[in-house]
């Protein structure tokens, strides 16, 4: 019996091709998809990597074994795919390994409407399938069509966002040679906008840069031509354009915690008195903004699953993450790059100001942002700190990792990495010195283990 530990993760899977996931799996995956959700009808999408037509292939062949009709939707993002099963209300499955380098792909499972699927949702019973040989189908094999659905996501998402009456903009994309080449020219069509493109050439052997712009670095390119041009706004998706970040017209990199309450402003806007969802990452100016303009917050632990089902329990309209994942209810609770772009956008285009002063009001604290730190003793470490720092918080919790708060409004996060060996923090303060401060003295403890 084969061990897939390795690459059946917490949400999706994931491995390096054909080391670790290969044809195989992904046929044996496909008809274990169907078999565990009784499915008479699935639909798939796979991004730009060179490994992904032949895994999509074989899924779509395991799945037709178990007698499911499998609609291959091509080339998409993965919101796409998130549309896809929310639209025509049948199971998907996305082929992505979304930021991670050239040599991994993985699939992403959802049920029908875009629900998650994740270990304690399904996939540890379709791993468990795979490992021990998926019993065989009913005899019938389903049938594999075909079918364009780029032009049916483009045409909701526009439902979702009014964009009529925006003055003319020059916005910079950063596509990283993800999905985004796809989906953002599509999307912007017709828009008064003058696009500066970046790297929209689908190539996942990402020759210019990884695409990940949660990392600084990533982000660099998008910087320089945004200055260079003059552009309004900066944006950049990650590979498979779930994920959007924003860079302003000075060509600097805005929290993806600002966006989040510029969106939420704007669904409160829509329907007052809604529930809005953040993580525990999120900077706590968030929720003072929800609380603000008479909407309900709720926090969340990290991850898609607990923000989507937390939203399924509340009603809640919309959820953001520090990761850039912006969720929304009238997109089946899924995350969208591409919706959360078009809600910027719209804000900016329908006022006069530069999008600087736009955001000014919602950036109240400054962060760190997500600093990583390889620990030999992860349980040790985290011990160690809230040691150190409990005794003089005004608020500890262990909702996610360990959170502590202080009386000055500075507060921090420390969570463990679900694969490695790594401390995840990330720190927020009233002012940048303070923010510093905190973030220095608690990396030093993470780091060097110092006792207090």
């Amino acid at each position: 019996m084969r061990d897939l530990s390795r690459i059946f993760k917490a949400y999706d899977v994931r491995g390096v091709v054909p080391a670790e996931f290969d044809a195989e799996i992904a046929r044996l995956t496909g008809a274990a998809f169907v078999r565990l959700l009784d499915a008479e009808r699935i639909v798939t999408a796979h991004d730009m990597r060179e490994s992904s037509i032949p895994l999509a292939a074989a899924f779509a062949e395991g799945a037709a074994s178990q007698g499911a009709d499998v609609v291959l939707a091509g080339l998409g993002s993965t919101d796409l795919l998130y549309f896809a099963a929310g639209s025509l209300d049948i199971p998907g499955a996305m082929f992505t390994a979304s930021h991670n380098p050239a040599k991994y792909n993985g699939i992403k499972l959802c049920r029908a409407g875009a629900a998650p699927i994740g270990q304690e949702t399904g996939l540890a019973e379709i791993r468990a399938m795979v490992e021990q040989g998926v019993p065989a189908g009913p005899g019938r094999v389903g049938t594999v069509t075909s079918s364009d659905l780029l032009a049916d996501y483009v045409r909701h998402l526009h439902t979702l966002v009014d964009l009529s009456g925006i003055r003319p903009l020059t916005v910079a994309v950063d596509a990283g040679n993800g999905m985004g080449g796809l989906t953002v020219p599509a999307t912007l069509a017709g828009l008064p906008l003058t696009v500066v493109p970046l790297y929209f050439e689908l190539d996942g052997s990402f020759p210019n840069h990884e695409a990940n712009p949660i990392e600084p670095a990533n982000l660099r390119d998008l910087q320089a031509a945004v200055r260079a041009a003059g552009a309004d706004i900066g944006l950049a998706f990650d590979g498979d354009a779930d994920r959007c970040f924003v860079v302003d017209e000075r060509g600097e990199i805005v929290s993806p915690s600002v966006i989040t309450a510029l969106v939420a402003d704007r669904e409160l806007a829509r329907e007052p008195g809604g529930t809005i969802i953040h993580n525990v990452i999120v900077s706590k100016g968030v929720p003072e903004l929800v609380t603000e303009r008479g909407g309900i917050p709720v926090r969340t632990r990290v991850g898609h699953s607990f923000i989507k089902a937390e939203m399924a329990r509340t009603g809640a309209i919309f959820g953001g993450e520090h990761s850039g994942h912006f969720y929304f209810r009238d997109f089946w609770r899924a995350d969208s790059g591409m919706l959360a772009a078009l809600h910027v956008l719209a804000a900016l285009g329908g006022q006069p100001r530069p999008l600087s002063d736009l955001l000014a009001g919602y950036g109240r604290y400054s962060a760190s942002g997500e600093i990583n730190s390889e620990v030999a003793d992860v349980v040790a470490a985290m011990q160690a700190v809230e040691k150190a720092y409990a005794p003089h918080a005004a608020d500890v919790d262990h909702l996610d990792g360990l959170t502590i708060s202080f009386a000055d409004g500075s507060w921090f996060n420390l969570r463990p990495s679900n694969t490695e060996p790594l401390l995840r923090l990330n720190v927020e303060g009233p002012d940048e010195a303070a923010m510093r401060r905190l973030r220095d003295e608690v990396l030093a403890r993470v780091r060097g283990g110092r006792e207090s």
